[in-house]
């Protein structure tokens, strides 16, 4: 039996059409895929025009209300923005919610941002649809070494899981002030580590903390080290950044 995914922006005009687009592309075969807006909208040109450019079916793809899809059950729920994540909590029972934060690129209306989300969309999917094809809970036999450093592929990725491992665990706040950028966009990175099953996560209050994933192969777990090892100079500058914080939520929590 397929699994349901819906994707969740605020329009449903661009992100989550494009992201339902590009999964029913990509894996239709394993997942039955839709999406929705809070406050929907006309789908934007643009939207339609990179898919089609990107050679993805647009067929019947039109923008639709949450209100339309509250009584079917999900297995996923994913949402591309901030506000989305907050109104869609009435999914949350029964389905596994994940919050992926992208910019909307209606804000510029560039042709080169709507194919930029396309591709980072597309790169997110593409780890959704590796890491859950058999299940949530990755045996060390599921992981894919593509996966894995195509993960840690990226500078600011890979300093941030060593980061983590360093400091056992580690919330967004502070990674964003380590790493002097915005929220959303270490957001973005982090969801990635996660996807691949690198880290977990836990809630304690109002913050989502990241911690190695426990469960990982020795494989993987001797690559981290080692690159932790003999790397160190990669987490110098956002340690020194992290421990100037003035306050840290990690120290507040027991």
């Amino acid at each position: 039996m397929k699994r349901k995914v819906l994707f969740i922006c605020t329009a449903n005009s661009a992100r989550s059409l494009m992201a339902e687009a590009l999964l029913r592309h990509m894996a239709g075969d394993q997942f039955e895929v839709a999406s929705a807006g809070t406050q929907p909208k006309e789908p934007n040109p643009l939207a339609l025009r990179v898919l089609a450019e990107a050679g993805i079916s647009t067929e019947e793809l039109h923008s639709k209300s949450l209100a339309h899809f509250r009584n079917e059950p999900w297995d996923y729920v994913i949402t591309l923005c901030d506000k989305a994540a907050t109104d869609c909590v009435a999914f949350r029972e029964g389905a596994q919610q994940i919050a992926w934060d992208f910019p909307d690129p209606a804000v510029s209306n560039r042709r080169a941002t709507f194919a930029l989300t396309l591709k980072e969309l597309k790169e997110r999917i593409g780890l959704f649809t590796l890491v859950h094809q058999k299940g949530t809970a990755l045996r060390p036999e599921d992981y894919n070494p593509v996966t894995i450093f195509k993960a840690l592929g990226d500078e600011l990725r890979l300093a941030a899981l060593l980061l983590i491992r360093d400091q056992t665990r580690l919330c967004v706040c502070e990674l964003t002030e380590a790493f002097g950028l915005s929220q959303p966009k270490v957001s973005r990175h982090l969801a990635i580590l996660r996807d691949a099953g690198l880290v977990e996560t836990e809630r304690r209050g109002q913050w989502v903390y990241y911690y190695l994933n426990p469960r990982l192969p020795a494989w993987i777990s001797r690559v981290v080290d080692e690159t932790a090892r003999n790397n160190g100079a990669l987490i110098e500058t956002p340690l020194v950044q992290l421990q100037a914080m003035s306050e840290r939520p990690a120290v507040q929590c027991p």
